[in-house]
Order: structure tokens, then sequence, then C-alpha cells
């Protein structure tokens, strides 16, 4: 079956994105690489607590870079990436929550954190269901901003894209790169004509809270895959934007 099928993806342009293309490409699939997000370290690191909260591979890496270790915390890592690259800098991964959600974690954790310290450790987009659920549950929070994410300049050529009809189909890995799109669609004077080349392309999303990100600004969202895992993103989204036969 040809899969001939042109599949945007917005994910930092570092190894992430790379990975991306080349899953892409083994896929059969043509990668339209589109990087909606930078990272802006803030050089902080987190605050002494009884648990660590960890959302992403990006606060791991530069926490390791760092020299940062949770000592004798429980950390709490949010994804199988994260906890993954947790592991590879020598850290003991004490919880992994079943859904990779900030909802997910408090449920998770919730029956053990009440009168403890927790720190949470993330960028500057982090979701407050995290630290509200986690002050509901009865612990003391803190958040420490580990990185800034910016839409890099430039940015925004899979907005044309989308607006002319080339696509088949997107992968938003969260809501901040739904947003970002959408930015740079607007920059362009392309926004509701780029919104409409989605609706017409196979829309994937990560998980629930970008598919609600998607959804509030008119997207429809076809592929929200069982874990919130990048590449089974990918899979889904090529697996239902490839067409069955060609005449």
């Amino acid at each position: 079956m040809n899969r001939d099928v042109r599949v945007a993806v917005f994910r930092p342009d570092d190894d992430r994105l790379s990975d991306a293309v080349e899953l892409l490409d083994s896929l059969g699939a043509t990668p339209v690489p589109d990087p909606m997000l930078a990272v802006e370290p803030t050089d902080a690191t987190p605050e002494d607590a009884e648990y660590v909260v960890l959302t992403s591979k990006t606060g791991v890496e530069l926490l390791a870079a760092a020299g940062w270790s949770p000592d004798g915390a429980t950390l709490c890592c949010i994804g199988a990436s994260t906890a993954a690259a947790a592991r590879d800098a020598g850290w003991t991964v004490g919880r992994v929550p079943e859904k990779y959600t900030s909802a997910g974690l408090v449920e998770h954790l919730r029956e053990e954190v009440s009168d403890a310290t927790v720190e949470v450790a993330r960028s500057d987009h982090g979701s407050d269901v995290l630290l509200d659920g986690l002050r509901e549950a009865g612990a003391r929070v803190h958040e420490t901003v580990l990185y800034r994410l910016v839409r890099p300049e430039g940015s925004g050529q899979s907005a044309v894209m989308a607006a002319g009809g080339e696509l088949d189909g997107v992968c938003f890995s969260s809501s901040l790169t739904v947003d970002h799109f959408l930015d740079a669609a607007a920059e362009r004077g392309l926004r509701e004509e780029a919104i409409a080349g989605l609706n017409d392309a196979v829309v994937g999303v990560i998980g629930p809270p970008t598919r609600e990100t998607a959804e509030s600004h008119g997207i429809d969202v076809d592929v929200v895959p069982d874990a919130a895992d990048f590449e089974e993103l990918v899979c889904d989204v090529v697996e239902t934007a490839a067409p069955t036969y060609r005449e």
C-alpha cells in the first residue's frame, strides 16, 4: 500500500524532531517538520521536598546537565519517556502513573501525599490540574519553572500548507503546539483557512487536554492514541490518513 501522505510534526528542533522525521520516513509518509516549540532554560533547580514531580524529558535533561539529583526524594515522572530519561540519568524513579497526565498523577498519589511536601518542576506552561489536585489531596506544593516554551522565529510553513490543502495529517504533541500553530497562521492572515485545511486532514493529538484545546478552536480531532506516546500518535495518524487503495 502506497502511504504517500504529508504529515506535519511540531517537535522542538533537536533529536525529537529528527526522530519524528525518521519515524515518518520509515512509515512511508512525507514528513513536514515545523518546530513550534523552543526551550529557554531558566537555570532553576527544584527545592528540597519529599516528592519531586518531573513532567518531561526536557526537564530531566536540563536537571541532569546541571548536576541535580533527587537524593532522598520520591521521584515521580509523568510518561514513559520522562521516566526512561530519569533512569538514564542514574536516578531511581519511584512513581509513574498508569495514565500519563496531570490528573493521572494526582490520582496515583492522592492517598499518600497528605501533609507531604511536593515539588513540581516543569515548563512555564504546566497545567493547574496538577498543582490544584495535589493541594486538594493535602500536599504542600511548590512549583519550579525549569524552562520556558516559546515559538521559534520563522515557524509556520505548515500553516501555509494546511491553508492550501497540502497536508494529509498533523501530530499535535501538546496544547501549546496547537496555540503556536494557530498564532503562526494568524500572523500570515490564514487562521481560518488553516483551520479549514486541518479539518480536511487527519488531526492527531497526544491526549485529552490537547484534544480539548484543539476542539475549542474549531479543529476537528480524528486521532487520540490510547497512550500519551508520540510514536504511537504518529503511527495512528499515518494509519488513518493512508489511503487503502489508489485508482
